[in-house]
């Protein structure tokens, strides 16, 4: 027997009529068209958000210490790149003349030399971090690197009190006591 085109027809289960709602109970989708009774749920446009607290002062207003915190140990860097040190035009660069011609903002930050930019000439760099292509830029133009040991005041944990060995020295000496020195006395 032939094959006409009219005998092609989608496989049983791949093609589903389009659920018509809202015409007519005979549907079993019509009236509210399967959206349940009357509210918010039932509107065009519907949804309610999952943080939606119906209105009363939401969780992340309601606990401002849960938007995050500032680092207290946080190490504050100052970050050079290579093409900042080839403006400069010396031979030796260290964190002492980074500093006099206004790179960076004071001697107790410790500073990281960063790859970006290119270095030409070999020129001796001290500094107390290096990345790894700054070094391998700098070493490749014939330069040197030398990583200075750290002694920035980040470097050690703070005392929880700053008057800590101000308070034990006053105490080993009995200020405060019957007979002891008074703290005018003491710290004189």
């Amino acid at each position: 027997m032939p094959i006409n085109l009219s005998d092609l027809k989608p496989a049983d289960g791949s093609n589903r009529d389009k659920k018509r709602v809202g015409r007519g109970t005979g549907s079993g989708h019509g009236k509210t068209s399967g959206k349940g009774s009357k509210g918010q749920k039932a509107r065009a446009g519907r949804g309610v958000p999952r943080w939606f607290e119906g209105g009363q002062l939401p969780i992340q207003k309601r606990m401002p210490y849960k938007r995050g915190f500032t680092n207290i140990w946080r190490t504050q860097w100052e970050i050079v790149n290579l093409d900042r040190l080839t403006e400069l035009e010396l031979d030796e660069i260290t964190p002492q003349s980074l500093y006099d011609a206004g790179v960076t903002r004071g001697l107790e930050f410790p500073v990281k030399i960063l790859g970006n930019g290119e270095i030409s000439k070999a020129v001796k760099i001290s500094a107390h971090a290096f990345s790894e292509s700054a070094k391998t830029q700098i070493e490749g133009a014939g330069g040197s690197v030398t990583v200075i040991e750290r002694t920035d005041r980040w470097t050690e944990a703070r005392p929880r009190s700053r008057r800590l060995p101000l308070n034990r020295a006053m105490k080993d000496a009995g200020v405060g006591k019957a007979g002891g020195p008074t703290r005018r006395e003491f710290e004189a």
